[in-house]
């Protein structure tokens, strides 16, 4: 029989007190780590979870660096939530937990579900693909196989990193994190979510 499906990275993410604790906890607390994943299941990550100034900087060397890493990834996902922008992010979750699905009696309703969800044009979090991969994915899911998603996610990652990936690069957030060693904004240069609205988004990590 199967039993379950396979743990989404935890998230590290904790409230705290004031706007520069909330920019800075990551850096300063070693707390467990409750878990952020797309399907409410949780579990806790080690106690010793953190994030030292030095890996924050490495998110900033590639997409696949920053959403490999358990904080990075709720990081993250918390700076697409303020943007309201989250739908491809999490697509890529929904389709590396597919992949991890243990029976293959589980794939056609876990196919049916991320379709509906990101890629049919009623989705609720409709990603955006292009004509050609959308069409090729529908006829994918009609007999879904563990890689029937897979170039519909290659799509959208390499969206992500043109895009949202460079935004969240130069949000007041990941800037605070790494320091002024890790770079700073130049003089003018703004981000599109405002340093006042961080409190708000790190507390949705909490």
């Amino acid at each position: 029989m199967c039993k379950g499906l396979a743990a989404l990275p935890a998230s590290c993410l904790r409230s705290a007190k004031d706007m520069k604790h909330r920019l800075g906890f990551l850096l300063q607390r070693t707390d467990s780590c409750d878990q952020g994943a797309s399907h409410g299941k949780a579990e806790k990550a080690p106690s010793s979870a953190r994030v030292s100034r030095e890996e924050a900087r490495r998110w900033a060397e590639s997409l696949e660096n920053l959403i490999s890493h358990e904080c990075g990834l709720t990081a993250f996902r918390a700076f697409l939530k303020s943007e309201y922008s989250d739908e491809n992010l999490e697509f890529w979750i929904s389709c590396e937990d597919y992949k991890k699905t243990p029976c293959p009696d589980q794939l056609r309703p876990k196919a049916k579900k991320i379709y509906e969800d990101f890629i049919s044009v009623e989705a609720s979090k409709e990603v955006n693909l292009d004509s050609i991969t959308r069409e090729e994915t529908s006829r994918n899911v009609r007999e879904p196989t563990p890689a029937c998603f897979d170039e519909a996610q290659r799509k959208i990652f390499r969206l992500m990193e043109k895009d949202s990936y460079g935004r969240f690069l130069k949000s007041p957030f990941y800037l605070g994190l790494v320091g002024p060693a890790g770079g700073e904004e130049r003089k003018g240069s703004r981000a599109r979510t405002p340093a006042s609205n961080w409190p708000a988004l790190v507390s949705q990590c909490a």
